[in-house]
């Protein structure tokens, strides 16, 4: 036999035997350990509830509209001959002022036949009594220039009044919202002259779901205004920058608004443009501002408030039981805002709230607790 078969069979004879003790080894290795899987139970934060008082407020939103507002019409016949400076819209005046001015001739040289007439009347009238005193007149006649008289005087009256009324004075302080004449207009009575509105004090109109109604002590529907209402703080811009007035819920308006099913407060605001109060206090605030309005409401006793991001599902909290215990609860809330969810403190029986935001939370689920918030 050569040498190389040889060696051959000897490395054959060698693998051989290597192989033969790796499968001996690996059939007697011995059989691992079995562990159960160990499943950890989540790390959490939880917050702990609080009962006690709870202010509340309403908010609101509306446009500052005049309390009084008036539309100018001419009640005589003629041509406008004059008009104050301030009647152009945006100006102001006080009460009393002259507007604009009606021809007049006419109504003078009125007023003057009118009292010619009185005159003449009233000495037919003296000549008639003395007749009849003397027997030389019948008692009738002296009647007829009494009645005479009376519509002398009758007519003097409607051509003072007449004459009056070519002068449009303003029935209040206030401000021009629209001039509608112009001078040399030829009117009649009737006529529209332009619109007024006073400046004594403005109003804005708050839309209020009913359920928010119940957190507010508002005057009932048909109540006698009063200035016992609640407060009411309004935000808004003036000029550009943030702006903050007072005003007060003077009404409630006793009609739900079918288009959006809303019921009406009214709160009003003394002197909006600051005409006789310290400018200083705040702002003036036109009419036609839009502004933000937060009604001061009720305080209610023993409340818990939820954090907002913490309800689920509109009414659903996850609370952690003594057991360390994920439990969901059902709540009926009494009111939800943008940061807060407000119930009775009697419909809780956990006071835990569960503060982390988990995959796949279960009810049930054991979890461990980290540091409160």
């Amino acid at each position: 036999m050569s040498y190389l078969i040889k060696r051959i069979l000897a490395i054959a004879g060698i693998l051989g035997i290597a192989t033969a003790i790796a499968v001996g080894l690996f059939l007697s290795r011995p059989e691992p350990e079995q562990k159960p899987a160990e499943i950890s139970a989540p790390l959490v934060d939880l917050i702990e509830l609080e009962a006690g008082p709870v202010h509340f407020t309403v908010d609101s939103q509306g446009s500052v509209q005049p309390l009084t507002e008036t539309t100018l019409s001419a009640e005589v016949t003629g041509a406008i001959i004059e008009m104050a400076d301030a009647f152009l819209g945006g100006g102001a005046f006080r009460a009393g002022d002259v507007l604009l001015h009606i021809d007049p001739v006419n109504y003078q040289s009125a007023l003057a036949r009118a009292e010619a007439t009185v005159s003449q009347r009233q000495v037919e009238y003296d000549g008639a009594l003395r007749l009849r005193d003397q027997g030389f007149q019948a008692e009738s006649q002296l009647l007829s220039a009494k009645a005479a008289l009376a519509v002398a005087d009758a007519d003097l009256v409607r051509a003072r009044r007449d004459l009056a009324r070519t002068m449009v004075r303003a029935p209040y302080d206030g401000i021009v919202r629209e001039r509608r004449a112009q001078l040399g207009d030829y009117v009649t009575p009737g006529t529209q002259l332009g619109t007024v509105f006073a400046t004594a004090a403005a109003e804005v109109r708050l839309p209020l779901p009913d359920n928010q109604l119940a957190f507010a002590d508002l005057p009932l529907a048909g109540q006698t205004e009063s200035e016992e209402g609640p407060a009411v703080a309004l935000t808004g811009t003036y000029r550009g920058r943030p702006a903050r007035w007072q005003a007060r819920i003077v009404r409630t308006e006793g009609v739900i608004d079918e288009r959006n099913r809303m019921v009406y407060a009214v709160a009003r605001i003394e002197d909006p443009y600051r005409l006789g109060a310290d400018a200083e206090s705040a702002p003036p605030l036109p009419v036609g501002t839009f502004v933000k309005a937060q009604v001061d409401g009720i305080t209610l006793d023993d409340v818990v408030r939820i954090p907002r991001a913490l309800v689920r599902g509109g009414n659903r909290v996850m609370f952690v039981d003594e057991d360390l215990s994920l439990r969901f609860r059902t709540l009926d809330f009494l009111r939800t805002d943008a940061e807060y969810a407000y119930l009775a403190a009697d419909q809780l029986t956990e006071w835990r709230v569960l503060a982390t935001t988990l995959e796949a939370p279960l009810n049930g689920m054991t979890v461990r607790v980290g540091s409160g918030l």
